[in-house]
């Protein structure tokens, strides 16, 4: 997967804005897929010049925040790509948590315990 820098995301969704070229125009300009340029912008429209900044640690979501986003994306008539624009996240992830939730109900919604329990008795002195 070819990742894009943020400052050519920002160039290209300004000269989207800017001018009155549109998204196939500019996706022929930079060779780059129409789909893609098409979420930057929306990206942009939702969350501004910080929807292109790199995240450089590991998000982890709460319980309420995943019931939140299953429960928005229910309720509102928006595709799972434009709910995950809103909330920063992947498309996938909201597939995810509302199968679980449907299956599980809540408690498949909280944090699990990550990697294979200890074979070593630990005890305390």
């Amino acid at each position: 997967m070819v990742k894009y820098k943020p400052e050519l995301k920002t160039k290209i969704v300004n000269e989207y804005l800017s001018t009155s070229q549109s998204a196939n125009a500019l996706s022929e300009k930079y060779q780059i897929n129409r789909q893609k340029i098409a979420k930057w912008i929306r990206q942009y429209r939702l969350n501004g010049v910080g929807a292109f900044k790199r995240r450089r640690y590991k998000r982890t979501f709460t319980t309420d925040f995943k019931l939140n986003v299953a429960d928005y994306y229910q309720a509102h008539e928006d595709s799972m790509a434009e709910v995950a624009v809103r909330f920063d996240i992947l498309p996938a992830q909201i597939s995810v948590w509302r199968s679980q939730f449907e299956r599980d109900g809540i408690t498949a919604l909280k944090p699990q315990p990550k990697g294979r329990p200890s074979k070593m008795k630990r005890t305390k002195k």
